[in-house]
């Protein structure tokens, strides 16, 4: 009996040894949501070696399976748009910023995001939010500890946009069970008045912050390059880990 507890034992390390089969099977140590329209889903050109697995960072695909992470990460969102639109997205920056913050655990991402969308269709009840959440509510034992949000471009000059974002937080936490579920906005492209209330949030819903898309820049007149993209999710990162208390 002995013999056959250490064969058996045997063969489970060597399981856990082959290449994937740890990232494959087990879930990542700190999970993020991210959500958004288009410059969150990615738009920014891929160049070589974008393809290749981000260090200790995994990615929910569409089995509720968590695979090593690579791009394009909006790939396996329930509502994206085609799949050649899914290029770099702020994530790319986030996810290996934040890993090299904590470079003792796994990290997780969960991108759910469709471009052309207006917060309206991100509030409860509308499909994109409700299948975000039917997304992550399918995962067993799923703890989101932080969400990030890039969504602007299609309500720039909305005088009430603050509020519906607020509402969409105050959802996101009663849904998730976080009533401090951290939460960063980003700043879209360019001279925007919702800039100007992004730039209210934090004042206003505890654990929130904004990361700033000053000095970034643009291949049309939306859509952040590829340097851009992965700066912003450079301060997305500054700004969730200071939420953390990393």
């Amino acid at each position: 009996m002995h013999r056959l507890l250490t064969l058996l034992l045997t063969a489970a390390i060597g399981l856990l040894a082959l290449p994937g089969f740890a990232q494959d099977s087990l879930s990542p140590d700190k999970v993020f949501l991210l959500i958004g329209q288009s410059n969150m889903a990615g738009r920014a050109a891929l160049e070589d070696g974008d393809d290749q697995p981000i260090a200790r960072v995994q990615l929910l695909d569409d089995q509720g399976k968590w695979i090593p992470a690579t791009n394009p990460l909006n790939r396996f969102a329930t509502d994206r748009k085609v799949l050649s639109m899914q290029r770099i997205s702020p994530g790319f920056g986030f996810a290996k910023a934040v890993s090299k913050a904590f470079p003792d655990v796994t990290i997780g991402l969960i991108s759910n995001a469709r471009g052309g969308t207006s917060v309206e269709q991100w509030q409860k009840g509308q499909p994109l939010y409700d299948n975000t959440i039917k997304r992550l509510q399918a995962v067993k034992s799923l703890k989101i500890d932080g969400v990030i949000w890039h969504q602007g471009e299609a309500n720039r000059d909305d005088p009430k946009y603050l509020g519906k974002l607020q509402n969409l937080i105050e959802s996101l936490r009663a849904d998730l069970k976080s009533p401090n579920l951290p939460f960063v906005a980003g700043e879209i492209y360019g001279e925007a008045p919702v800039n100007d209330l992004l730039g209210q949030l934090p004042g206003k819903v505890p654990a929130t912050g904004v990361a700033s898309a000053s000095g970034l820049k643009v291949f049309d007149k939306v859509h952040f390059d590829r340097k851009s993209q992965i700066t912003l999710g450079k301060r997305y990162a500054e700004q969730m880990l200071k939420l953390l208390g990393n």
